[in-house]
């Protein structure tokens, strides 16, 4: 028995697939993935066969043709039982090049939506490029799987698939999230941002791009003129140089922190998580911070709105609001209530879901 993974970039596979990569070796299966391995050198856990597929994420871009022509001759030359795609182009391109397979009953074809690029409030070039092609993707999908709510009741009545599904997100290793940290780990993160006992540490998680929207952040520390506060964000991107120059036009603390292999204990470590996102499906990033029971504030966004209560949310762009919970530390007390409604999106609960989905 064959299963095929495909997402447009390989560092989507490593960061949330590679759990039920295991799950299907455990039951019998060989398990193969296709994606772009353009910058990920190493290779993926728990997978047999490697197909890298130059996929792009720019939808107009040329190697998409390839890639199309690709993914379809490695269908076409294997018997796989189930094909489980994932990312806006990858998914499309995979659907498309299966569909005669599909239809001859050789394979089922799952489809997870990490959130819609068209969804209420979106631009109206993302309705006019990416509903279209889901719409028609979506008569050559047997499992159409959302990770939200809006995005479910909006598939439910708008998309064709032959089941759709909610699955609440990828799933978050609770245990390993909520284990507590030594002191001598926090006072090793702190020490490496030089920050004195009486400082808080304001963090973020998430790339250097206009979608996760750090600026609010330090247009609304650059308002408090506290300089108790520092900010610091994990994550790398094109933005680098510009949050660099923000910052110091608004006299606050910003540290850049790149890539970091241990968030864990930077959520532990941190007074309060803010994550200002314009758009997401559901960010583990904000999940992995509930679970730490770290304070949270976030944007009220469809995905956000599911796993937190009222207080630790603040509307998109609202600089002022979001000073004001920043100030007065306003998501301290929902920390306990967050972290209790958080056991629904526990790995555990979504392997369970995701093997009766599976049929293993």
């Amino acid at each position: 028995m064959k299963v095929l993974f495909t997402a447009t970039v390989a560092q989507h596979i490593n960061a949330f697939h590679i759990p039920y990569l295991k799950m299907f070796q455990e039951n019998g299966y060989k398990t193969c993935v296709a994606t772009n391995f353009k910058d990920f050198e190493k290779k993926l856990a728990y997978c047999n066969v490697q197909y890298d597929v130059p996929f792009e994420r720019n939808p107009f871009k040329l190697n998409n043709l390839t890639a199309y022509s690709k993914i379809k001759k490695i269908i076409a030359d294997n018997k796989f039982e189930i094909i489980h795609c994932h990312t806006p182009v990858g998914s499309v391109l995979t659907r498309l090049a299966a569909r005669k397979y599909r239809k001859n009953g050789k394979c089922r074809v799952i489809y997870t939506a990490h959130g819609f690029h068209f969804y209420k409030g979106a631009p109206l070039i993302n309705w006019l490029l990416y509903f279209p092609a889901e719409w028609i993707c979506s008569f050559f999908t047997d499992v159409l799987i959302t990770i939200n709510k809006e995005d479910y009741e909006f598939a439910k009545k708008h998309l064709h698939a032959e089941r759709t599904e909610y699955v609440p997100g990828v799933g978050i290793d609770l245990e390993k999230f909520s284990n507590k940290i030594s002191d001598e780990e926090k006072q090793r993160i702190r020490a490496e941002l030089d920050l004195m006992p009486e400082d808080k540490l304001i963090l973020s998680v998430g790339e250097l791009n206009r979608n996760k929207n750090h600026e609010i952040v330090i247009r609304a520390l650059g308002k408090l003129h506290d300089q108790k506060l520092h900010y610091a964000i994990a994550g790398k991107g094109e933005l680098k140089d510009y949050l660099q120059s923000l910052a110091k036009q608004r006299g606050v603390k910003l540290y850049l922190l790149g890539f970091r292999t241990d968030v864990k204990e930077l959520y532990q470590s941190a007074d309060m998580f803010v994550f200002p996102s314009k758009r997401e499906g559901l960010s583990v990033a904000l999940m992995e911070a509930i679970a730490s029971k770290t304070p949270v504030l976030c944007s009220k966004i469809r995905g956000n709105t599911d796993l937190v209560t009222e207080e630790n949310l603040f509307d998109l762009n609202n600089i002022r609001q979001l000073t004001d919970k920043i100030s007065s530390c306003s998501p301290i007390s929902a920390t306990e209530e967050n972290f209790a409604n958080l056991k629904p999106f526990s790995l555990e609960t979504v392997t369970a879901k995701m093997r009766a989905i599976y049929e293993i």
